[in-house]
């Protein structure tokens, strides 16, 4: 495949782990559900590398066949000029050209290859680290002019699809499941009550570190920085300023600020595909909850890969 246009675009898949205590980031999809369905439609596995769009997509030439899938947020997709749905399989051959537009709807949108992307691992994933500069194509996002390899394509993936009751709706206003802790004894009681029941709007300043969100202070009790420990993904930290920053895929490693609460696995991808101007509730559940919920989370994927499979 040829990049004629980049967009905003890397090489992502489950993530980097096993070095975090190295100061070495995860990195990885930021939206594991719609990057994982995409690997599905096309009959990879859940660990194949694909390219993760952030608000603005590609345009791709490709040069062989393949079988490809788009999922994720609304990128006005069209496959030499004619529309292509996400959550969907198509076909393509040589000389045709993928192209996709800025985001209307979401902030992620992923586009995965029958095969999987054909690229050096590096520790362990093919994931694009941009501050560290490794992993990949040259460890930043894809240019103009770039050439991607995929593995030989497998064509009878080609049109299937996504049931509608696994199609995410990304809204305008969502509610995020968290788990309290580990500092939030850090916070007054008007502070978490401040969290648990205000509206945060998500700012201009988003990337795949962390989400900044605005909205009513959050009032420290103990003041806002800690010895630094590890940030787990969807940390909600809540530094001197008092608003909260959820930390996501490219979060460093370890941190200074109070985490009043992490984000759920399930609940990630609702984060993720937050745009600018959204509104955020956040809602608290026992760790007990949160287990449960993961199981569900992961459960569904075999759910939707037989379901596929045999449709």
């Amino acid at each position: 495949m040829k990049i004629l246009k980049p967009g905003i675009t890397s090489v992502q898949d489950m993530g980097r782990f096993g070095y975090q205590a190295f100061g070495m980031s995860t990195a990885g999809a930021c939206d594991q559900y719609a990057y994982r369905i995409s690997n599905i439609l096309v009959g990879n596995d859940k660990k194949q590398a694909s390219l993760e769009s952030m608000l603005m997509g590609p345009t791709i030439e490709f040069e062989e066949d393949t079988v490809f899938a788009i999922t994720g947020g609304e990128f006005d997709a069209q496959l030499n000029g004619s529309p292509v749905y996400n959550w969907h399989s198509y076909a393509a051959r040589p000389g045709d050209v993928l192209e996709l537009g800025g985001s209307s709807c979401g902030s992620f949108c992923y586009i995965s290859f029958s095969g999987g992307i054909d690229i050096k691992s590096v520790m362990g994933s093919r994931s694009t680290y941009i501050k560290g500069k490794i992993g990949g194509i040259e460890g930043r996002y894809i240019k103009t002019g770039d050439v991607i390899n995929a593995s030989k394509a497998n064509m009878s993936m080609r049109g299937r699809q996504l049931e509608g009751i696994y199609i995410p709706h990304y809204e305008r206003e969502i509610s995020v499941r968290v788990v309290m802790g580990p500092q939030d004894d850090y916070f007054t009681k008007k502070g978490i009550y401040t969290f648990l029941n205000s509206s945060y709007e998500v700012t201009q300043n988003i990337d795949r570190m962390g989400y900044r969100l605005k909205g009513e202070t959050i009032e420290h009790s103990k003041g806002a920085d800690i010895i630094s420990d590890g940030i787990p993904l969807g940390s909600v930290q809540v530094p001197g300023d008092r608003q909260p920053i959820v930390m996501m895929a490219d979060r460093q490693t370890t941190g200074g600020y109070t985490k009043i609460a992490v984000v759920i696995s399930a609940d990630i991808p609702k984060v993720a595909q937050a745009r600018p101007g959204d509104i955020i509730h956040f809602k608290s559940i026992s760790v007990e909850d949160a287990h449960r919920l993961y199981k569900n989370y992961e459960e569904q994927f075999d759910i939707i890969r037989w379901y596929i499979d045999h449709s």
